[in-house]
């Protein structure tokens, strides 16, 4: 068994890795980013080692220098994660050409697998179901607009060298190919460095069901049954969860013996995916193989007592697999939601800042089949923490949430009460719309597809409605009794004079005072509090109620509101006050007058950039009359194209960036004239 082994990645997936590393005894050696210096990885690793600057081109994805780092420290094995070199079979190779152990599959796998098009071809010949499609080499836009025509549309265009849901577009119709194709390649050599596409039938209500499965240097192949992956947005995946819904046992021996075939096929060994497109009628189609650990490997894990990771290092390590087919059964349901910072109403897109507050629900273990801890009914993996930056630099995911159930109603029980619990303050998150979700009659109802997200769109993204009162009660008191801790302190020695105390107090009458909040919206929320000894008299559109603070600890408050108790969590964040409470997040700006006295308004007549990134096209000139909703400048950012589109019909007064420009955070990309 090795010794030491280096962790080619970042992030949650290198904490992953360290965590079963430690278990097992075996020393590990973590690499970072300038961007990364102070990252959780770096922490919970025996040794760090610095690889270059932020740009992932000039550290992550240096295979020479990884390898540098691996023979300078004395690693006898590099674990790539996923993403970044998981894949790269030159790295592979180039690993074995000095004596290190790769921890994942053959070089000649992911040679075979990497490639979509190649990949169908030789799944063709193992007689494993295809989609019907093009995966050829020809890549002139005639032709392909042609294969598309041939198949027939609604088609899907797919990076041939992609994943992650990076290069793909959905084509509607013929005409709308040829600008979806220069957005699917430019999307791919960027996120690859390879813009060969394969064109297949885009099915109408399919479903996403992965394989995975496991091999060693022995011959033996096996599968760990099957994960439902159907829940996608921009063909990236939101939900998973173990076993599929309505999954026949004949329907998962033939797909799990399709995905062993699929392996062995490529003479395949170690943790691999096999992923399948599934039509509602139980008819499957070979989609792609992931040649590495998938992100969502955490359900297969709750459902059959294993650790993927440790397993992965045995294999690599020149061992046996630790279970047969025979030995492996199903056990509960689990479910994993990814925790992003992005703004699901803005189109998900990507949030940048720091995690200024993080707390989260109890992981909490059990006994299941006689195995002490095993499974833990709730599990965070995770590679941040309070007071960690989200960068542009590499993917926004904050953690992934992954809850075990008997069965999956109680699955889906858990993960909602965990997203309640779950607590985030500093940025953007999907949090309240993964609650949607669960929560929602379609997932709950197992209705599952790819389409789910956007065929319930209006109960999904509900239209803004008013914060409660009670969330309004608890801002009012968190502001005022912040004010009266901080009168205490400042009054010093003058502690009893009520005068210099921000209590209250009145001489000859109770002071009544007006607070003034507003929401993201632009909603206006004007409590009237009047100042009594022992609480408030809160007013608020009528309602007329007394409010007392009667317990406190930190930022956890229990107040009485009229006859009601109402528990909840406030955290401010500069003006705004972010309460959590019956399961709720809601923020609160309060509007103090004299702390922005003398502002002036922000320019109006630009459009901004909404996250920083690079333009990589400019599609109107200075001068261009355009209409509501035409594309103007596609950005790319996180490794994913954005479109910044005409808000109103008008004309384009001058354009500030050109192409390959960087542009920062809400800076001005061209100047915008609205129609009269």
């Amino acid at each position: 068994m090795f010794k030491k082994i280096l962790i080619a990645n970042r992030g949650e997936i290198a904490c992953r890795v360290a965590a079963t590393a430690r278990r097992m005894g075996i020393k590990t050696v973590a690499v970072y980013s300038d961007a990364d210096a102070n990252a959780k990885h770096v922490a919970v690793c025996d040794e760090a080692v610095n690889i270059g600057p932020a740009a992932a081109k000039e550290s992550y994805l240096c295979g020479d220098k990884l390898i540098a780092v691996a023979l300078a420290t004395g690693a006898e094995a590099i674990h790539p994660g996923y993403g970044f070199l998981s894949e790269n079979a030159e790295f592979a190779d180039a690993c074995a050409e000095v004596g290190l152990a790769f921890i994942g599959p053959p070089a000649s796998a992911m040679r075979a697998m990497g490639s979509k098009s190649a990949a169908k071809q030789l799944m063709e010949k193992a007689n494993v179901p295809l989609v019907p499609g093009y995966h050829g080499d020809n890549q002139d836009a005639g032709f392909l607009q042609e294969q598309a025509d041939r198949i027939g549309y609604p088609v899907l265009l797919k990076a041939s060298a992609g994943g992650g849901g990076k290069g793909m577009r959905v084509v509607e119709s013929a005409e709308a190919f040829k600008d979806a194709l220069a957005s699917c390649k430019r999307e791919a050599i960027s996120s690859f460095g390879d813009d060969k596409v394969l064109a297949e039938k885009y099915l109408l209500r399919p479903r996403h069901i992965e394989i995975q499965v496991f091999a060693d240097t022995l011959g033996n192949c096996i599968y760990l049954f099957e994960r439902d992956c159907s829940v996608q947005r921009r063909h990236q995946k939101v939900l998973e969860e173990a076993p599929a819904p309505g999954m026949s046992d004949e329907r998962r021996k033939a797909m799990g013996e399709a995905a062993v075939a699929a392996a062995k096929a490529v003479g395949y060994v170690g943790a691999g995916t096999v992923e399948f497109i599934a039509n509602q009628d139980g008819s499957f189609y070979f989609m792609e193989m992931n040649t590495r650990l998938q992100v969502e490997h955490p359900v297969t894990e709750m459902i059959t007592g294993t650790d993927l990771v440790e397993w992965q290092i045995r294999v690599a390590a020149g061992e046996a697999l630790p279970k047969q087919q025979s030995e492996l059964t199903i056990n509960g349901h689990a479910i994993e939601a990814r925790i992003y910072a992005e703004n699901p109403e803005k189109g998900f897109l990507p949030s940048i800042g720091t995690l200024r507050h993080l707390e989260t629900p109890a992981a909490v273990n059990f006994e299941l089949g006689g195995v002490p801890g095993f499974p833990a009914a709730v599990r965070i993996d995770s590679g941040v923490r309070a007071g960690d930056a989200i960068s542009p630099f590499y993917d926004p995911m904050i953690a992934k949430l992954i809850v075990w159930g008997a069965d999956r109603k109680q699955a889906l029980a858990r993960m909602a009460q965990a997203l309640s619990q779950y607590q985030i303050v500093g940025l953007a998150t999907n949090i309240a719309f993964l609650k949607r979700l669960v929560e929602g009659d379609a997932f709950a109802g197992a209705d599952l597809d790819t389409g789910l997200i956007e065929r319930n769109h209006d109960a999904l993204f509900p239209p803004p409605r008013s914060i409660p009162v009670a969330a309004v009660a608890l801002a009012a008191v968190a502001l005022i009794e912040e004010e009266k801790d901080k009168s205490a302190a400042q009054s010093g020695a003058n502690k009893g004079d009520p005068w210099g105390q921000a209590l209250g107090w009145r001489m000859n009458f109770h002071y009544a005072r007006k607070l003034a909040f507003s929401d993201e919206n632009g909603k206006q929320y004007a409590p009237m509090l009047t100042y009594l000894p022992h609480g408030w008299h809160f007013e608020i559109k009528g309602l007329e109620v007394d409010l007392s603070l009667f317990k406190q600890d930190g930022v956890d408050l229990s107040i009485k509101l009229g006859e009601t108790s109402v528990h909840g969590t406030v955290r401010r964040d500069g003006d705004a006050f972010h309460v959590f409470t019956g399961g709720g997040h809601y923020v609160l700006d309060y509007n103090d007058p004299m702390a922005h006295a003398g502002e002036s308004e922000a320019e109006g007549g630009r459009l901004t950039a909404p996250m920083p990134g690079k333009v990589v096209a400019v599609l109107a000139a200075k001068g261009a009359e355009v209409k509501k909703g035409d594309a103007l400048v596609i950005m790319e950012a996180m490794k994913m194209e954005h479109t910044i589109s005409a808000p109103h019909d008008g004309v384009v007064e001058e354009i500030l960036y050109a192409v390959g420009d960087q542009v920062a955070d809400g800076a001005p990309l061209l100047a915008f004239k609205t129609a009269a």
